[in-house]
């Protein structure tokens, strides 16, 4: 009874596995919500770029392009781009993978750019200068100087909208520094202008009315909610610690994608399908029961990428067709033990109980030394191969429950007196 009992738990347990990996087949009679996989940028499409760092100034090298890669990493997050591939290549280039991405001028501008935030007030002949200026005269001076409060001082920008005319616009809170210094500012120049700079480029002239001791600020100016979202992520995202410039980019689309993910799936089915004759031809019913448990392990490996969620790479699904034959490579050792017991004249229980005890010690190891494997290619490789590493790590443990639970509680449960007279099918 309790084997029965197992069993409709694993025969449940699929359907709803299948259900969540494949939603569609059921979605007509059930609603269900449909979970899609993560695709990486060789399936699902985006774009490659990368980055040289000028470290001709800079003093140590392997913390500059540290500190390029964490600040590159903050503004693509800005961005929205799920699991982005950030790395760094050589002594002084940064690879940029971006799966997925609609607008690629867009994020090529968010990374490369570095703003500068300047507050500036008037001087003792900026009436001259701004007269100066409207009839042609004095153009290279600049009307206002600068406050020596920039975008060092600020803490935090974010979106925000005025309560009187619900137009967007960008607070800014400032550091304890920033503050002092905004108090003395503001006190300074009351009744006067005090604009805000942004790379050189005035876009906000507000007149102060009264001290601001609270360190916060607001840019207006005629924004739009996108390029207000946009200039507090710039300013969110700080500056680059040097200089750096766009050397190659390469756009996959999605077609291409597409047609790798394509390939991709017909190798895994055909591999899968290969598995399952190879299993049925030549271990006969327990093959059967193999390839009963293989479909089990697809299921339960599909989910977790879900889950999780795994994103999938061309190499990701490499170690997964993989791990299919480290899937059965368990009931290889089980079934060959068992035939050896039945040849010895045991019964099939007490046979399919030797074959499963004394194989044990053999599937443990190998499927030990395997995830030891993928556990090193996991921790000291880059992504793409740790997308192999992570699937086939997955299918790994996997395959251990499904061969250790699954195929045994299909065993059990059909190797009964009855099949004494057709030992012939083991």
């Amino acid at each position: 009874m309790k084997v029965n009992y197992l069993l409709i738990g694993i025969i449940v347990g699929s359907l709803l596995l299948f259900v969540f990996v494949y939603p569609q087949g059921v979605s007509k009679w059930v609603p269900v919500p449909n979970v899609p996989f993560r695709l990486g940028l060789d399936l699902l499409g985006g774009t490659h770029l990368v980055y040289q760092a000028d470290l001709s100034k800079s003093e140590n090298k392997n913390d500059a392009m540290q500190g390029v890669r964490d600040v590159i990493e903050r503004r693509v997050n800005f961005f929205g781009v799920a699991e982005p591939l950030i790395q760094i290549s050589g002594q002084d280039r940064l690879i940029v993978e971006l799966a997925g991405i609609s607008d690629v001028g867009q994020a090529i501008k968010l990374i490369g750019e570095t703003p500068f935030l300047e507050f500036k007030e008037t001087k003792a002949d900026t009436q001259a200068i701004l007269e100066a200026q409207q009839k042609g005269q004095r153009l290279n001076e600049d009307p206002l100087q600068s406050t020596g409060l920039n975008g060092r001082h600020l803490k935090r920008a974010a979106v925000a909208f005025d309560q009187q005319t619900y137009q967007p616009q960008v607070s800014l809170e400032l550091t304890d520094e920033g503050a002092k210094l905004f108090a003395e500012i503001t006190k300074k120049n009351l009744g006067k202008i005090v604009a805000i700079y942004l790379d050189g480029v005035p876009i906000s002239t507000p007149v102060v009315q009264s001290e601001i001791k609270d360190g916060n600020a607001v840019i207006t100016g005629k924004f739009t909610p996108i390029e207000s979202k946009l200039l507090a992520t710039r300013l969110n995202s700080g500056a680059l610690p040097v200089p750096i410039s766009l050397v190659s980019q390469q756009t996959i689309g999605a077609s291409l994608g597409a047609e790798s993910l394509a390939k991709s799936l017909k190798a895994g089915i055909y591999g899968l399908i290969l598995v399952a004759l190879f299993m049925i031809l030549f271990y006969r019913l327990p093959g059967v029961v193999s390839v009963i448990a293989l479909g089990v392990y697809v299921l339960i490996v599909l989910s977790i990428y879900k889950f999780i969620p795994v994103t999938l790479t061309l190499a990701g699904i490499a170690g997964f067709i993989l791990s299919l034959g480290m899937a059965v490579d368990a009931n290889v050792l089980i079934f060959a033990r068992m035939r050896e017991e039945l040849k010895a004249g045991k019964s099939i229980r007490a046979s399919m109980h030797e074959g499963f005890s004394r194989a044990w010690l053999s599937v443990r190891d190998s499927h030990v030394t395997t995830l030891i494997g993928a556990f090193v290619l996991y921790t000291f490789t880059t992504s793409i191969v740790k997308g192999f590493a992570l699937t086939l790590g997955i299918g790994v443990l996997t395959s251990l429950f499904t061969a250790t639970v699954v195929t045994r509680t299909i065993l059990n449960l059909i190797s009964g007196p009855k099949m004494e007279n057709k030992k012939r099918l083991f």
